[in-house]
């Protein structure tokens, strides 16, 4: 599994209509992605700390895949911009992953 995680500054008074562009945004362009096993919009407890959008892909090949495809292209190509500093991306491999019964 490969994990990407995209930390976003966005000011507290346009969290609203982010959450709302976001949302619409991944519901359009991410449902058949090849590779993509979930896409997630974590909202900050706190306003000063960032939102945070997470991505499973089967692995980095798929990851890879999605940044030149048109569904990126897509995701990437309009929208407000959310102020605050750029999106900071980071990338993982999992090494271990527990799931619950429940």
């Amino acid at each position: 599994m490969y994990i990407v995680m995209n930390r976003l500054e966005v000011p507290a008074e346009t969290a609203e209509t982010f959450e709302a562009h976001f949302s619409g945004n991944v519901t359009t362009t991410l449902t058949d992605v090849p590779g993509l096993h979930r896409a997630a919009l974590l909202r900050p407890h706190r306003d000063e700390d960032p939102y945070v959008a997470v991505m499973e892909f089967t692995d980095e090949a798929a990851f890879r895949s999605w940044l030149s495809s048109d569904a990126f292209r897509a995701a990437h190509g309009h929208g407000p911009q959310q102020g605050g500093a750029p999106p900071s991306v980071a990338s993982y491999e999992v090494v271990t992953e527990v799931t619950g019964t429940n």
